[in-house]
């Protein structure tokens, strides 16, 4: 009554008497036509129910309809001749959206017949079916010429929920397990399990042992995927870590907060019917009957709803209202005045928008003149030529090393994939003074996929042919540096622990080594004849040519990873001194990576 209740009928905007306001999901929208044509009024009250609230489907579409319970709804299925759905279906479907989902069958037509057919329907009365997980039979129906909306509230209020529903929501949870201050007034059996198809066989057995089960309304059954209900789990575990198979336990809540419980034991095969019926029967008849207390207590929060929406959703739903409100409140005498300010504000934005534009391209107009008239520098401009290090590979091979132009070389560095983060900086750091000079090329190769390469190089420049191929351990090989001369065809080498790089004696010990040619293993020399790690006893370059620390320290001589280029730069000197030793062969090898 609008005089009873004025503050009411100013909210909701009641503009004269009598008037209709159709409150739905916590907005009102206003009836402005004539209240005396019953027509208008179903078709506004329709008009305003959410869209496809009620789907409708054939006989193609029924299986997938009613396989569709794993969303955790009851399938509900409404039967009419013609179309379209009665409001009183509608609205009931909008009423138990949350735990129902409905789809209509206009019967009628040749797919509609076909489920008629299929379900054994009465063809010339509508029809309401409800399913469960099992979508052989509904597990309950009604048929009649006009189905009152108190059947229907009853209907599905004796079956709106699953055999073994999920614990998606609070509000669910205080359905299926209310509150109880009484102990053993209603139990509840809950199946800790993941969303995995590995589980779905203990749900499978829990859901049979629910059906078959007659407990009246003193139990109930459910499961709950643990790693969506995180918070609820881990207050059962009493914060232990979360199990990896299944467990089942017996519940019984005192009060909104407060909940005691008993694990059934753990271990047992869960996906069996019998090994279920077998531990779970007793315990449920035990503790109905008897008063002792459930050994364990927790303090649970509020569940996380599952169904909620999404940022997105929320947005497009807020829209979607924001558009129908104005819709129903602007008339034809203010949506001029909307479009005008709506038109003002594109063309307050437009202007703005190509003001900036014209600014900017006089700025750049300046800019170009600016830089098109000569400038007096004191200081003339010194261009700073920049250091590029190219990676050694099948495509850039020739142009590194086959067709260089005379006179030119590549320094190349080996390294792996390991080493390249500590010797790439290092090296780049000691060729950066040599970046100007326009004969050199800077590169490296990743002995991971190019050791195949350097081994046939190295077999080349030996002066005795092998019998055996090279055996080289590629981690006694990162921190050597190349100097590559593409046209006359020889390199020159460098390595922490070649004669030539270790100091004073290095000439001598060059010349012992020529001379020890013809009796040592061609290659012996460089030092890569062994797989052996560079700490070894046995290898060659690393201890000079078999030169073992007489005190038997054979770690004495050990070059950490970060200390391998320490000696470049004196070697980089003597190589453009031309005081290196060269290594000559007849061709270039091919590149092919590992």
């Amino acid at each position: 009554h609008a005089e009873n209740e004025p503050m009411l009928a100013r909210r909701v905007n009641v503009h004269s008497l009598p008037c209709l306001v159709l409150l739905i999901d916590g907005r009102t929208v206003l009836y402005k036509e004539n209240l005396f044509s019953v027509q208008k009024v179903v078709e506004f009250v329709r008009y305003k129910l959410p869209y496809r609230l009620i789907q409708n489907i054939g006989d193609d579409g029924l299986d997938n309809f009613l396989s569709g319970w794993i969303d955790n709804k009851v399938r509900g299925l409404v039967f009419q001749r013609q179309g379209p759905v009665r409001l009183r279906y509608l609205l009931t479907a909008f009423a138990y959206r949350e735990r129902v989902a409905f789809a209509f069958v206009q019967t009628n037509t040749a797919k509609g017949e076909a489920v008629r057919a299929r379900l054994q329907v009465p063809p010339d009365m509508d029809s309401l079916l409800l399913f469960n997980e099992n979508t052989e039979r509904p597990m309950a129906s009604v048929s009649m010429v006009n189905i009152p909306v108190q059947t229907l509230q009853d209907v599905i209020n004796s079956n709106k929920y699953l055999l073994l529903p999920r614990l998606s929501s609070q509000g669910l949870l205080d359905a299926l397990c209310p509150a109880s201050a009484s102990p053993r007034k209603r139990l509840c059996v809950l199946l800790v399990s993941q969303n995995t198809p590995h589980h779905e066989p203990h749900r499978q057995s829990l859901r049979r042992f629910a059906q078959e089960a007659n407990y009246a309304d003193k139990v109930c059954f459910m499961y709950i995927f643990q790693e969506r209900q995180v918070e609820f789990v881990h207050a059962l575990l009493s914060g232990e870590s979360s199990p990896l198979e299944p467990l089942v336990a017996i519940l019984w809540r005192r009060d909104q907060k407060h909940i005691k419980y008993e694990w059934l034991p753990e271990g047992q095969d869960w996906t069996s019917y019998n090994t279920t019926k077998q531990h779970l029967e007793p315990a449920i008849e035990r503790l109905l009957r008897a008063a002792q207390a459930m050994p364990h207590e927790a303090v649970i929060g509020e569940l996380i709803d599952e169904q909620a929406q999404g940022i997105i959703s929320k947005v497009i739903t807020r829209l979607m209202v924001t558009y129908d409100v104005l819709r129903d409140n602007l008339d034809k005498e203010h949506v001029l005045p909307v479009v005008s300010v709506i038109a003002t504000i594109v063309v307050i934005l437009a202007a703005g928008y190509l003001m900036a534009y014209l600014m900017k391209l006089e700025e750049t107009r300046v800019q170009e003149e600016f830089a098109s008239k000569p400038r007096r520098s004191s200081k003339p401009q010194v261009y700073q030529p920049s250091l590029r290090l190219h990676e050694l590979r099948a495509e850039t091979y020739n142009g590194l090393v086959r067709l260089l132009r005379p006179g030119c070389r590549t320094i190349l560095l080996l390294v792996d994939t390991q080493s390249r983060t500590t010797l790439l900086p290092t090296f780049h750091k000691t060729v950066w003074p040599y970046r100007k000079n326009k004969t050199l090329l800077f590169a490296h190769l990743n002995l991971d996929r190019g050791i195949s390469w350097y081994k046939e190089l190295l077999s080349l420049s030996l002066v005795e042919s092998r019998d055996q191929p090279l055996n080289i351990n590629p981690r006694n090989c990162i921190g050597t540096v190349l100097s590559l001369n593409g046209l006359r065809k020889y390199f020159c080498m460098y390595h922490a622990k070649h004669p030539e790089c270790i100091g004073i004696k290095g000439n001598k010990r060059m010349k012992r080594m020529t001379k020890q040619l013809s009796v040592d293993p061609a290659g012996a020399f460089m030092g890569f004849d062994n797989t052996d790690s560079e700490d070894s006893d046995l290898s060659d370059v690393e201890q000079g040519l078999k030169s073992v620390n007489q005190n038997g320290d054979k770690y004495s001589h050990v070059i950490f990873q970060e200390n391998l280029l320490d000696g470049l730069p004196n070697w980089l000197d003597r190589l453009f001194e031309g005081s290196t030793h060269r290594y000559y062969i007849n061709y270039w090898p091919d590149f092919n990576a590992k």
